[in-house]
């Protein structure tokens, strides 16, 4: 019996959230392969179409494969295909004469029929055809070779033009990335013409353009049926094996490290159904920036049928933390309520402000029950690569109009202005009946900015979070031979990610406003670059103050994009009809403008969230200090180094400085501690390397 595949393979979901089984969502860029193999497909049409030297006795290649690889080159190109037919053997040099003939060379053997049986006669395609190329191997100054010793290029048969050339058997291969998509198509009960249609839209070409046919598509799918039957009994027994070596892998961390969580379910057979865990860092980390979270549920396994959702952050530096994830077998509202409900006890009751997801009706259901207080937000980076999927059949040639049209919808203001637009953009382009355009309708006040105005994002919506999620979702999934050592990885992932130290960025000053060289002593370099943003562009826009004390703040070239900034003196309270502070929580070039006009230096205490600011990085070393910093050298290394990495972000000349000044006191520091007697007969074992 045939072994179940050894490697755990995850993919990009494939079931589309409108529900229709029939319906296929693809993604841009997602498989590298595919697209490799139609540039090759591009290649080879365009390499054709270019003049090609015809084989000639004498003509040396370097192995008998580079030549039949040439010669079924030219033979496509000249409209017929080429086979191997003899080859001669030697003790001395192996295999030296290989002869290639045209397909339709020598005469089909006649086949006896046994009597009383009914046999239907095919006509055979050979015809005696005299069409060939004959090698013969030499080895020349101890290097192998290949000649041509024979070549004939005269046919007793008609030469097929390019688009019939390309159904002959020997061009009508099914590359193994189609092969692979074919197979999980037709698992999800898609039809063989179906699966043709997907792959000729996945491949971005005309019907009836690849390089096979349905029938080929058709066989290869029986053919595999018994092989992939044996391997599902095998496969279901793995699984369950898995799951509990999982299961057991969660038991003995728990028993390693009593910070770590993780619970399950069990399913009406007792079977493991659902699993989730996290780790004490994780938790930590989630009590300073677990304002807002995304969930990703992006990716399952096709080895063990089940989906991944990894629970992700950010911190002040910018950076993708990791809280927690879980496998579930299905992707029902019911799953996904187990998952949110076990991820708020793991994160001891404290539900986040804002949750970003992709568009998932049962996702967002359970949302609704289990976060009632909690902010949906569906980013834009999870909407566009399925509006090209849904609508690049429907729209053809007008899809990227739409698309464009799309992105402007996206980023109207009013949700008056908004509803206008839609209208007029669904009929515009004969969309009314839509069922995609119904679902994204359906989820508007999730994903249009003028509903989700005033979310707090922390500046997780944007395409670089979005790609450090992807490179942190890479190394998760990595090539694993089992569910145990995913479960490493994951570990392995999250650790990287939680525990990196941050580069040094220096924070450069681009203005000469006080309240810039306020804002570098408070805020990390993440948070100060994108607040320096701000001011630099507040000093384009002008400050008109109305009579009830608020202002208006218009740029000096636009017309339109006015903001109203509410200004309350008494509370030193500012507010800007842009909601950014709301958003990021970091203020607008509008209310700084004011700011800057009303003469402050510095910004009130308040507009510095603690999730922006220095002392809330997640840094190893630090939270060490901050644990034992009732002894006095703890507190002086401490003092020491804030003072110092502020000096040190400024500009390169004084990070070198720093560096070389950082060694020489912390070697004074570990001498002193050297020095201290010993406690409770224990001596303190500390070295220290410069370049450690």
């Amino acid at each position: 019996m045939t072994s179940p595949p050894s490697k755990n393979i995850w993919i990009r979901r494939q079931q589309c959230p409108c529900g229709d089984w029939k319906c296929y969502v693809t993604y841009e860029g997602d498989s590298e392969e595919t697209s490799s193999i139609t540039s090759q497909l591009v290649k080879n049409d365009s390499a054709g179409s270019e003049a090609m030297v015809s084989p000639y006795v004498g003509m040396v290649f370097k192995s008998d494969d580079d030549a039949f690889e040439y010669y079924g080159n030219f033979a496509r190109k000249n409209g017929f295909s080429i086979r191997k037919e003899r080859s001669r053997l030697s003790p001395q040099l192996g295999i030296y004469k290989r002869d290639f003939v045209c397909y339709r060379s020598g005469f089909a053997p006649v086949k006896k029929k046994p009597t009383g049986e009914h046999h239907r006669d095919r006509k055979s395609v050979r015809c005696g055809c005299d069409a060939k190329m004959y090698l013969s191997k030499e080895v020349v100054d101890g290097v192998s070779q290949w000649f041509v010793v024979q070549f004939s290029n005269v046919h007793n048969h008609e030469l097929l033009e390019d688009d019939q050339v390309r159904l002959l058997p020997a061009y009508r291969k099914i590359h193994e990335a189609d092969q692979e998509r074919i197979l999980l198509l037709s698992k999800a009960g898609f039809p063989i013409h179906r699966i043709v249609k997907v792959l000729e839209l996945e491949k971005g070409i005309q019907g009836g353009q690849l390089p096979f046919l349905e029938r080929d598509v058709r066989n290869f799918v029986q053919n595999r049926k018994k092989v992939v039957q044996e391997n599902d009994v095998l496969l279901t027994e793995k699984r369950e094996n898995d799951t509990l070596e999982l299961l057991e892998a969660c038991k003995g961390t728990k028993e390693a490290d009593e910070d770590f969580v993780y619970d399950f379910t069990v399913d009406e057979n007792d079977k493991v159904e659902h699993i989730a865990w996290s780790y004490g860092d994780s938790v930590h980390a989630y009590t300073m920036f677990g304002d807002a979270v995304y969930f990703d549920t992006s990716y399952q396994s096709i080895t063990y049928g089940v989906l991944f959702g990894a629970w992700l952050g950010i911190d002040n530096h910018g950076r993708t933390i990791f809280f927690g994830c879980v496998l579930l077998q299905d992707e029902t509202p019911r799953s996904f309520s187990w998952a949110l409900q076990t991820f708020v006890r793991f994160m001891r009751g404290r539900c986040p402000q804002t949750i970003l997801t992709d568009l998932d009706p049962g996702l967002r259901d359970a949302i609704r029950s289990e976060l009632p207080g909690t902010k949906h937000v569906i980013s834009i980076w999870n909407i566009l690569p399925k509006v090209s999927s849904w609508f690049s059949v429907s729209l053809g040639s007008r899809c990227a109009e739409f698309k464009s049209e799309f992105d402007v919808l996206y980023r109207v203001e009013s949700t008056e202005d908004f509803e206008l637009q839609w209208n007029q953009m669904i009929s515009m382009f004969g969309l009314t009946t839509d069922k995609h355009i119904a679902l994204l309708y359906s989820f508007r006040a999730s994903w249009a900015l003028s509903y989700m105005k005033g979310y707090f994002l922390a500046c997780m919506a944007t395409t670089t979070y979005s790609k450090s999620v992807d490179a942190f979702l890479k190394g998760v999934f990595s090539a694993q031979t089992c569910l145990r050592s995913f479960f490493e990885q994951v570990g392995i992932s999250a650790n990287f990610q939680n525990q990196a130290r941050q580069e040094m960025q220096y924070m450069h000053i681009k203005t000469c406003i006080p309240i810039e060289e306020h804002v570098r002593s408070i805020l990390t370099p993440f948070a100060f670059n994108a607040l320096q943003h701000e001011l630099v562009l507040a000093m384009q826009y002008a400050v008109s103050e109305m009579s009830n004390g608020s202002y208006l703040v218009r740029h000096f070239k636009e017309i339109d994009g006015e903001r109203l900034v509410i200004w309350i003196p008494e509370e030193e309270h500012i507010h800007c009809s842009c909601k950014e502070f709301e958003s990021s929580g970091l203020l607008c070039r509008h209310s700084l403008r004011v700011f800057v006009a009303k003469n402050y230096f510095q910004l009130p205490d308040k507009y510095y969230l603690n999730r922006w600011r220095k002392e809330s990085s997640l840094d190893f070393y630090d939270d060490h200090i901050a644990r034992t910093s009732d002894d006095e050298w703890f507190q002086d290394y401490h003092c020491l180094t804030e003072t110092l990495f502020t000096e040190s972000s400024i500009t390169k000349e004084r990070a070198d400085y720093v560096r070389r000044e950082l060694t020489t006191q912390l070697t004074r520091i570990l001498n002193e501690v050297r020095n201290m007697p010993e406690c409770e007969g224990v001596a303190m074992d500390l070295t220290f390397s410069p370049t450690g």
